[in-house]
């Protein structure tokens, strides 16, 4: 089908979606007849594991390492799968939604008024 690059991988959480919580988006392009398509994955928070697809696009390496760095998520078979934007101390992922927005001390911030 041609589809030679790939233009996104993000991940996604939605921890109210039991059994599904985590969302992977891939976007992949063929440039010599302009299509786009995109592919879903769900994953379930207790299984954050996906077969990394570095060998067939190689500018996954970046993006899937973003990905682990902020959510968790493993990619198997990737060669150098490492925080790439925190610090390699931390002992949590970020983007995830378990964590407060603001600090909890604050009565003027909200978390409902970001959609959790």
């Amino acid at each position: 089908m041609n589809f030679h690059f790939l233009t996104t991988l993000c991940a996604s959480h939605f921890p109210e979606n039991k059994g599904a919580e985590f969302v992977v988006m891939y976007q992949l392009h063929n440039m010599y007849q302009n299509v786009r398509i995109r592919i879903i994955t769900q994953l379930p928070e207790n299984e954050l594991s996906l077969p990394s697809i570095t060998s067939l696009w190689p500018s996954a390496n970046w993006m899937e390492r973003q990905e682990y760095d902020f959510f968790g998520i493993n990619y198997e078979g990737h060669p150098d799968l490492r925080r790439i934007l925190n610090m390699d101390e931390m002992n949590y992922f970020p983007m995830r939604k378990e964590y407060r927005l603001e600090d909890a001390g604050r009565d003027d911030k909200d978390d409902k008024f970001f959609g959790r």
